[in-house]
Protein backbone atom coordinates (compact mmCIF):
# COMPACT_ATOMS: atom_id res chain seq x y z
CA UNK A 1 0.00 0.00 0.00
CA UNK A 2 1.90 3.41 -1.15
CA UNK A 3 1.36 6.31 1.27
CA UNK A 4 -1.18 9.11 0.21
CA UNK A 5 0.47 11.99 -1.96
CA UNK A 6 0.57 15.38 -0.74
CA UNK A 7 -0.91 17.54 -3.42
CA UNK A 8 -1.51 20.48 -1.59
CA UNK A 9 2.43 20.44 -0.44
CA UNK A 10 3.20 19.94 -4.21
CA UNK A 11 0.93 22.34 -5.99
CA UNK A 12 2.45 24.71 -3.33
CA UNK A 13 6.23 23.89 -4.46
CA UNK A 14 5.17 24.09 -8.18
CA UNK A 15 3.42 27.63 -7.62
CA UNK A 16 6.38 28.93 -5.60
CA UNK A 17 8.61 28.42 -8.61
CA UNK A 18 6.12 29.64 -11.21
CA UNK A 19 6.32 32.64 -8.93
CA UNK A 20 10.13 32.76 -9.06
CA UNK A 21 10.68 32.08 -12.82
CA UNK A 22 8.10 35.04 -13.22
CA UNK A 23 10.51 37.30 -11.12
CA UNK A 24 13.50 35.83 -13.18
CA UNK A 25 11.57 36.57 -16.36
CA UNK A 26 10.16 40.09 -14.92
CA UNK A 27 6.35 38.51 -15.10
CA UNK A 28 3.89 40.99 -14.48
CA UNK A 29 0.92 38.72 -13.56
CA UNK A 30 -1.40 41.30 -13.35
CA UNK A 31 -0.73 42.55 -17.01
CA UNK A 32 -3.28 40.58 -19.10
CA UNK A 33 -1.19 41.24 -22.53
CA UNK A 34 1.76 39.98 -21.19
CA UNK A 35 0.40 36.87 -19.65
CA UNK A 36 -1.33 36.05 -22.22
CA UNK A 37 1.48 36.15 -24.88
CA UNK A 38 3.53 33.84 -22.66
CA UNK A 39 0.66 31.50 -23.08
CA UNK A 40 0.54 31.91 -26.70
CA UNK A 41 4.63 31.38 -26.55
CA UNK A 42 4.00 28.41 -24.67
CA UNK A 43 1.67 26.93 -27.12
CA UNK A 44 3.97 27.39 -29.78
CA UNK A 45 7.42 26.49 -27.96
CA UNK A 46 8.97 23.54 -29.62
CA UNK A 47 12.36 22.32 -27.92
CA UNK A 48 15.54 23.15 -30.43
CA UNK A 49 13.84 26.00 -32.37
CA UNK A 50 15.66 29.56 -31.75
CA UNK A 51 12.76 31.01 -29.24
CA UNK A 52 12.57 27.87 -27.10
CA UNK A 53 16.10 26.65 -27.02
CA UNK A 54 17.58 26.05 -23.27
CA UNK A 55 21.33 27.34 -24.05
CA UNK A 56 20.42 31.02 -22.61
CA UNK A 57 19.60 31.75 -19.23
CA UNK A 58 16.17 33.42 -19.80
CA UNK A 59 14.95 31.29 -22.63
CA UNK A 60 15.60 28.48 -20.04
CA UNK A 61 13.59 29.69 -17.55
CA UNK A 62 11.09 30.49 -20.19
CA UNK A 63 11.01 26.60 -20.86
CA UNK A 64 11.23 25.40 -17.42
CA UNK A 65 8.10 27.98 -17.05
CA UNK A 66 6.10 25.93 -19.30
CA UNK A 67 7.22 22.41 -18.13
CA UNK A 68 6.02 23.73 -14.86
CA UNK A 69 2.66 24.41 -16.02
CA UNK A 70 2.72 20.92 -17.22
CA UNK A 71 3.49 19.19 -14.19
CA UNK A 72 1.05 21.57 -12.42
CA UNK A 73 -1.75 19.94 -14.64
CA UNK A 74 -0.52 16.59 -14.43
CA UNK A 75 -0.70 16.74 -10.41
CA UNK A 76 -3.92 18.61 -10.53
CA UNK A 77 -4.92 15.88 -12.96
CA UNK A 78 -3.52 13.09 -10.73
CA UNK A 79 -5.30 14.61 -7.14
CA UNK A 80 -8.67 15.36 -9.19
CA UNK A 81 -8.63 11.06 -10.53
CA UNK A 82 -8.01 10.28 -6.51
CA UNK A 83 -11.18 12.26 -5.42
CA UNK A 84 -8.76 15.26 -3.88
CA UNK A 85 -9.38 18.97 -4.15
CA UNK A 86 -6.07 20.69 -5.05
CA UNK A 87 -5.43 24.41 -5.89
CA UNK A 88 -2.32 26.37 -7.32
CA UNK A 89 -1.80 30.28 -6.37
CA UNK A 90 -2.46 33.26 -7.83
CA UNK A 91 0.05 33.00 -10.44
CA UNK A 92 -0.82 29.47 -11.68
CA UNK A 93 -4.38 31.08 -11.86
CA UNK A 94 -3.89 33.17 -14.09
CA UNK A 95 -1.70 31.61 -16.05
CA UNK A 96 -3.84 28.93 -16.39
CA UNK A 97 -6.24 31.21 -17.52
CA UNK A 98 -4.13 32.70 -20.32
CA UNK A 99 -3.40 29.19 -21.21
CA UNK A 100 -7.05 28.32 -21.34
CA UNK A 101 -7.97 31.54 -23.55
CA UNK A 102 -4.94 30.58 -25.67
CA UNK A 103 -6.67 26.71 -26.05
CA UNK A 104 -9.83 28.21 -27.14
CA UNK A 105 -7.88 30.48 -29.71
CA UNK A 106 -6.24 28.37 -31.35
CA UNK A 107 -9.29 26.35 -31.91
CA UNK A 108 -11.72 28.76 -32.55
CA UNK A 109 -9.01 29.98 -35.50
CA UNK A 110 -9.62 26.05 -37.38
CA UNK A 111 -12.88 27.00 -37.18
CA UNK A 112 -12.50 30.23 -38.59
CA UNK A 113 -14.29 32.38 -35.48
CA UNK A 114 -12.27 34.97 -34.52
CA UNK A 115 -9.96 34.80 -31.56
CA UNK A 116 -10.44 36.00 -28.00
CA UNK A 117 -8.10 38.66 -27.01
CA UNK A 118 -9.13 39.42 -23.67
CA UNK A 119 -7.63 37.35 -20.39
CA UNK A 120 -10.71 38.58 -18.64
CA UNK A 121 -13.54 36.84 -20.35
Amino acid sequence: MSLPENYGKETAQIELEIERKGVILGIDWNDAAQVRQLAHDAFHCRLGQADCDVDHPLRRARVELFALAQLMLAVMTESAENGVESHGGAAWKIFARALWLEKESAATDKTGAPPSTSATE
